[in-house]
């Protein structure tokens, strides 16, 4: 799944039909069947998906749908792999916070704008900088040794602190902090210009009034062949979709669309049935998974 223009669209990819993208909208009906094994995503070349030649199987509870071989050459031509210094394109550094406290330095490319934190399930953020990717990364290497601030967290954390965020304005008042720590430190590289406080949050998009983000309902742990996900979407954020089952008094059930990847999907109608699908209770921690 990604963000396009603020809304999930979920990718796909069928023989003699080549890739889609479907947009997700609030209040839509959304359902699915599992069939066969799950298999390796392959890697993405220029744009286009090129297949995995062991046409790999992939653990169901993995979150990356990808052999090793796969996933390696992925990893060699990312950003976060330094192996792209003479990259001419432009990059911004930005600060993304997910929850009181909870906040990461990262970079994207310019042209990508916010669908990055989008993808990462930003609840609010604020543009530190823009310009060259290195000195880009010396400026997230600032922030991470000067002010502590890391460039990863986990995203069960930040899925768990979701049903809890202050109003915007408490958002925005943190950010602001923050920004201002940032861009004062000694040390910020030249080639990277400064840019204003000025906070997005994507409250709205994601819908968190409405999506009970407040744990009252389940998570899907995996998938397997014969398995059903079915309802209705209130809400979306990050990888994640909210969907309200048929019959099930409003409950909400949580899929992290990174799950999805890999298997093959037919189409279920939003009144199926949730069945044969691993999941765990959202709050409290503690408490074990069961079957639908």
């Amino acid at each position: 799944m990604g963000w396009r223009e603020g809304q999930p669209v979920l990718g796909w990819w069928a023989e003699g039909r080549g890739e889609r993208g479907s947009v997700l909208r609030a209040g839509e009906g959304l359902g699915f069947r599992v069939r066969g094994v799950r298999r390796c995503l392959g890697v993405r070349r220029g744009g286009r998906r090129a297949v995995c030649p062991e046409r790999a199987e992939v653990g169901a509870g993995s979150t990356r749908a990808q052999c090793e071989e796969c996933a390696r050459l992925d990893r060699a031509r990312s950003v976060a792999a330094d192996t792209m210094a003479d990259d001419p394109r432009a990059y911004a550094v930005y600060l993304a916070w997910f929850g009181p406290g909870m906040v990461k330095v990262g970079i994207t490319r310019e042209d990508r704008g916010s669908a990055r934190l989008m993808e990462q399930g930003a609840v609010a953020f604020t543009w530190l900088g823009r310009g060259p990717l290195m000195a880009a990364r010396r400026a997230e290497e600032l922030l991470r040794s000067a002010l502590g601030v890391p460039d990863r967290v986990p995203y069960a954390r930040k899925r768990a602190v979701r049903g809890e965020v202050p109003p915007a304005g408490v958002r925005a008042a943190e950010l602001a902090e923050w920004h201002g720590r940032a861009v004062g430190l000694a040390g910020w590289p030249e080639a990277l210009v400064r840019a204003e406080f000025a906070v997005v949050d994507h409250g709205g998009v994601f819908r968190l009034a409405e999506a009970e983000w407040g744990g009252a309902g389940a998570l899907v742990g995996g998938l397997r062949d014969g398995a059903v996900v079915a309802g209705r979407l209130v809400g979306a954020a990050g990888p994640d979709l909210h969907l309200v089952r048929e019959r099930s008094r409003g409950a909400v059930l949580v899929v992290d669309t990174r799950l999805m990847a890999g298997w093959r999907l037919d189409a279920a109608g939003e009144g199926a049935a949730t069945d044969g699908v691993e999941v765990r209770a959202l709050e409290p921690a503690h408490r074990q998974g069961g079957l639908f």
